[in-house]
């Protein structure tokens, strides 16, 4: 089994979506502290913000996208070569992360909407913070893949390469 054209285009479209809101979150904390005392952004702050706000939005509905085809097409068993333990910490790394990818958007949305000033700490903080964590591990175990156990799991997320 390898993953379908969908689903890697999806890995990806989120993948870059995501650095681009943790590299360039914008001006949104500046809006939302304007919108707050009353006083009005100015365009340029609108649309970088907006662009993080899209950007969210965007990353919300590519995950679950991803977990609609991942539960209807299905994933690729982890590499003989990886030991159980670490099949077991990617697993659940892996549940992490989409859940995160959930939360922070509707983290974002409860602090931009609804005003909700807890979520936008949560969101910009430690789950910030857990993302982080959790990208640098991503990327770590793949390098470890590829040099270490010598595995095809990049070229399956890239190539549609069988597992």
């Amino acid at each position: 089994m390898s993953y379908s054209v969908p689903q890697r285009i999806l890995h990806w479209l989120t993948v870059v979506l995501i650095f681009f809101n943790l590299l360039l979150p914008g001006q949104i904390e500046r809006v939302a502290d304007l919108l707050g005392g009353g006083k009005a952004p100015t365009a340029e702050e609108w649309t970088s913000a907006n662009l993080h706000i899209y950007s969210g939005f965007a990353i919300l509905a590519l995950t679950l996208l991803r977990l609609i085809l991942r539960f209807v097409q299905g994933a690729p068993d982890a590499p003989a070569e990886e030991p159980m333990l670490f099949q077991r910490i990617a697993k659940v790394a892996h549940a992490f992360l989409y859940a995160l990818l959930i939360a922070m958007p509707l983290a974002g949305i409860a602090k931009f909407y609804g005003h909700v000033g807890i979520a936008g700490f949560i969101h910009g903080g430690p789950m910030k913070l857990a993302l982080w964590v959790l990208v640098i591990g991503h990327i770590g175990a793949v390098f470890v893949h590829k040099f270490y156990w010598k595995t095809n799991l990049l070229d399956r997320m890239t190539k549609g390469v069988k597992a």
